[in-house]
């Protein structure tokens, strides 16, 4: 029996990986997280290891209501926000169901709505679901929020709803964002790891209409947000004023970055985010492979359908001097 199932999506991140294969630190670009997160102390009672989380996680959809201007009725968290993605697909495209996507943009819309059984559309208005990722990965372009209304107004036209994943909006502009709009037509996606670096306690948490979270909360596994990451969690929004000084050193030196990588002879197109997309004028294998050998990871972004594309993180000043330095030998 054949049955047509979809591959697995390649991501960034594989710093770990190539750490435990090689026994060598090195460089990961390959990661979009935050080079100048908050820092504060936070603790972890030991004591909470020996009972289950709470599966509603009341005081947490709490901090984050109090936060964002929410109800927690309105809010849902998971391991991570791929998890929330496979949990809202799995109810909203179940069946004869269209989505929509753009061309290049994170993968795992695609994925999990095809895990869910529905079809690609070209045509937003005809989708069940459109999938928006602002500022999108791995461009880096940030709609404005009058754009990001229109957009939605015209998705309800055609009875869909609009799926917004803002992971990185807050390392952007979050005054762009649409997690203070009410609709029943819309979903906003946040991820708190990558705005605080913390990408290995896995959080992700949505704002949508209260039916459609009792739907995703039930349907999500249970307990998935282990009592580290609640921990963790609980403390970071208390500190999310300083994520203004994040985006403002991460600006300077996404500047710096692209003006130093434009002067050899690559193309960078403009960016919000904390990221950079590369455009190199020729297939990157062996740009990505020359890097490696110098201990430096940068997304091949041929999985994004760009070939001639890598993707590279916004870090530190030192760390990003190693970078043009390591690109300007592969780069001859």
């Amino acid at each position: 029996m054949v049955i047509d199932f979809p591959e697995r999506e390649i991501h960034g991140g594989t710093g770990k990986r190539q750490r435990e294969k090689t026994r060598k630190n090195v460089l990961d670009f390959s990661a979009s997280i935050n080079p100048f997160p908050p820092v504060f102390p936070w603790h972890m009672d030991l004591t909470g290891l020996e009972q289950y989380p709470d599966d509603g996680y009341c005081e947490l959809k709490e901090q984050i209501a109090r936060t964002f201007g929410r109800s927690p009725e309105e809010i849902c968290v998971g391991n991570g926000s791929i998890e929330i993605i496979r949990v809202f697909c799995s109810i909203m495209l179940r069946g004869n169901k269209k989505f929509f996507t753009e061309s290049h943009t994170f993968g795992e819309y695609a994925l999990s709505a095809r895990l869910a059984g529905a079809c690609r559309t070209s045509a937003p208005r005809q989708a069940d679901v459109s999938f928006l990722c602002n500022p999108n990965n791995p461009t880096g372009t940030l709609r404005k929020k009058p754009e990001m209304m229109a957009y939605l107004e015209d998705i309800k036209s055609g009875d869909g709803l609009l799926f917004c994943d803002e992971a990185f909006i807050e390392l952007s502009d979050p005054a762009q964002s649409l997690v203070d709009v009410r609709d029943p037509a819309l979903f906003v996606l946040h991820s708190l790891t990558k705005s605080y670096s913390v990408p290995g306690i896995r959080f992700g948490y949505g704002f949508g209409d209260p039916d459609l979270i009792e739907k995703v909360e039930i349907a999500r596994p249970p307990w998935s947000v282990n009592a580290f990451a609640e921990a963790y969690a609980l403390q970071a929004f208390r500190h999310r004023d300083e994520l203004a000084a994040s985006r403002a050193a991460i600006a300077a030196e996404r500047g710096l970055l692209t003006t130093g990588m434009n002067a050899l002879g690559l193309r960078c197109c403009p960016s919000s985010a904390n990221y950079i997309l590369v455009k190199c004028g020729r297939e990157v294998t062996s740009l990505c492979g020359c890097l490696a050998q110098r201990d430096i990871l940068v997304r091949d972004c041929a999985s994004f359908g760009l070939p001639d594309c890598i993707r590279v993180a916004v870090r530190t000043h030192d760390e990003n001097q190693q970078l043009l330095e390591a690109l300007s030998a592969c780069v001859r």
